[in-house]
């Protein structure tokens, strides 16, 4: 691997600082295991970020464990939605003076 070069794979990112990755992991695991919010929507809210990401690993990554948790076709599909609208209002918003947004967007005339 020379300076221009990144590791390939996540293997042998592992090998290579194998104690920050393995904080990477277990912060990972933290962070998307069951609590207050199961880790099947965790996992679809990740997916909705890796899609705004365009990270196209994460989306796999994303979609496979909230597979793997039970999510069906209809949960991945509006979590595909939900990071479309929150895209678009990104887009939306930075047209118009912050000052004029409303509290709810949806009533204003």
């Amino acid at each position: 691997m020379n300076h221009f070069e990144t590791p390939k794979t996540l293997t042998e990112l592992n090998a290579l600082l194998p104690e920050t990755m393995q904080s990477v992991w277990q912060f990972d695991d933290l962070a998307l295991r069951d609590g207050a919010i199961p880790s099947r929507y965790k996992e679809l809210m990740a997916l909705a970020v890796a899609c705004n990401e365009e990270c196209a690993n994460c989306i796999e990554m994303h979609t496979r464990r909230a597979r793997k948790l039970g999510a069906s076709n209809q949960e991945i599909a509006e979590s595909v939605m939900v990071a479309l609208a929150l895209r678009a209002g990104r887009v939306l918003l930075h047209g118009i003076s912050p000052d004029s947004i409303p509290a709810n967007p949806a009533t204003a005339a």
